[in-house]
């Protein structure tokens, strides 16, 4: 499975490390992805995704039958 957050879409993005002596070489930041079960009330089923430490925080905040009617209306 990929490493991409199913409600933001954050994904793996590019950089450098850098020493100490200034020698820069190519690295991956990864997002902070949870794998995550959430019992939806209204559909009377349990549901698992893979989120970010910030996805959570909005489902907390929305609610998550409204992220999850917001996903579906994407898709």
């Amino acid at each position: 499975m990929a490493r991409v957050c199913q409600v933001t879409g954050k994904k793996p993005i590019t950089g450098n490390k850098v020493s100490h002596s200034n020698i820069k070489t190519k690295r991956r930041f990864l997002p902070n992805l949870q794998t995550k079960r959430y019992f939806l009330a209204e559909e009377d089923k349990w549901v698992t995704i893979k989120v970010s430490s910030e996805a959570i925080r909005t489902i907390n905040k929305n609610g998550l039958f409204s992220v999850v009617k917001q996903l579906r209306a994407e898709v």
